[in-house]
């Protein structure tokens, strides 16, 4: 290995007391790929078993809480006990390949595409639609349903504890139901889940406290419980790096074992809402959280050396998302001193050796811009 990527590949202990065997995380990626009932497929467990190998921490991509917070064609459920065998064949692929297997819990909230969800009724925090070609508005959701909702993410949880996961991340990013509360885009309500910039965390840090009471309850041995963000959105109004800053300010005293913001690019700057606009975001976060949770980094790493560029910062730990379906042996590159022979463009003859599932494949090869293809 070459020396100036050995702290990459240093072990790291997460604040429960996990260990993970290096510093590189599979980042969660939605691959479209489940059985059409919800269960997890056989050509999703060998595109995971394919990129377990080197990583210290697998992400799955997300799972629904409640059958009205389908957001993709192709995801897997979370939403009932039925589905306990199926994360657990999941779970126990990556696990056996010596990473740690987290599973992504989420509601699409009003990104649902209709035809996925019950009677076609999209929910959110308000009846306000996304600012997107097409958008349709929501239905406000009821505080029982905010509830039911709530204790939804605690009852997949318990499934992640049961079908042994190592952790569960809660997907707060992207724009999904979470987000939808804490954005003042999405919510407009006057009750106690919206109004001021504390009002909007409530359902976000409510969240929080049921998985980790869950975990309290349920799990026998140490269980991760990490948090997705997004640091800002375009919309006006809408999120701020100030207003995030605030959330992970709440978020960092909550006990939780990392934080991990969704950024497509990791040196990215704000948009708006602190003094220095020069200053990345990653900075920001990092002064702000102060050493009381790790925070994961994400966003266009495809080299080495973009990762070690990137673990100088200070992160402890870095995400890879779409450079590991590129180049499956990506760490085992890096370990082995073989970084000049790391890919980082899609060859479109490679779908068999990538293992990668027939309609993430599709995707990939569909939509211009996502992915580099040679």
């Amino acid at each position: 290995m070459n020396s100036k990527y050995q702290d990459l590949f240093t072990s790291y202990t997460l604040p429960n007391g996990v260990e993970l065997k290096n510093r590189i995380v599979m980042a969660p990626m939605t691959n479209y790929s489940a059985n059409p009932d919800g269960t997890v497929s056989e050509a999703e467990v060998n595109y995971y078993v394919r990129r377990s190998n080197g990583v210290g921490m697998v992400i799955t991509a997300c799972t629904y809480v409640t059958p009205n917070g389908k957001g993709f064609d192709g995801e897997f459920a979370g939403d009932r006990d039925e589905m306990i065998p199926s994360f657990k064949q999941l779970a126990s692929a990556i696990k056996a390949e010596g990473a740690k297997a987290v599973l992504q819990i989420f509601h699409g909230g009003r990104l649902c595409p209709p035809e996925l969800v019950p009677n076609g009724e999209i929910v959110s925090a308000s009846d306000v639609p996304a600012e997107q070609p097409g958008a349709i508005s929501p239905r406000a959701l009821t505080e029982t349903e905010i509830e039911e909702i709530i204790e939804a993410f605690g009852e997949t949880t318990r499934r992640a504890i049961e079908a042994g996961f190592d952790g569960v991340e809660i997907h707060g990013a992207n724009g999904y139901l979470i987000q939808q509360f804490f954005s003042p885009h999405s919510n407009r309500r006057e009750d106690r889940f919206g109004g001021s910039l504390e009002k909007r965390m409530t359902f976000p840090l409510a969240i929080v406290d049921k998985v980790k009471s869950v975990v309290e309850k349920h799990a026998t041995s140490p269980f991760i419980v990490g948090y997705r963000f997004s640091p800002e959105e375009p919309e006006t109004p809408g999120i701020t790096m100030a207003d995030t800053l605030a959330l992970v300010d709440a978020l960092a005293n909550k006990g939780l074992d990392y934080l991990h913001v969704s950024l497509s690019e990791f040196f990215s700057t704000p948009r708006r809402g602190v003094e220095d606009l020069t200053k990345t975001r990653i900075d920001y976060l990092l002064e702000k959280i102060d050493n009381r949770v790790p925070l994961i980094g994400v966003g266009s790493i495809h080299t080495a050396e973009d990762a070690r560029k990137a673990f100088e910062t200070g992160v402890p730990l870095i995400a890879i998302g779409r450079e590991l379906i590129i180049d499956p042996d990506w760490v085992q590159k890096v370990a082995e001193g073989r970084e000049d022979e790391i890919v980082t463009k899609i060859d479109k003859n490679n779908q068999e050796q990538l293992v990668v599932p027939d309609p993430l494949w599709h995707r990939i090869l569909n939509v211009p811009g996502w992915f580099p293809i040679a």
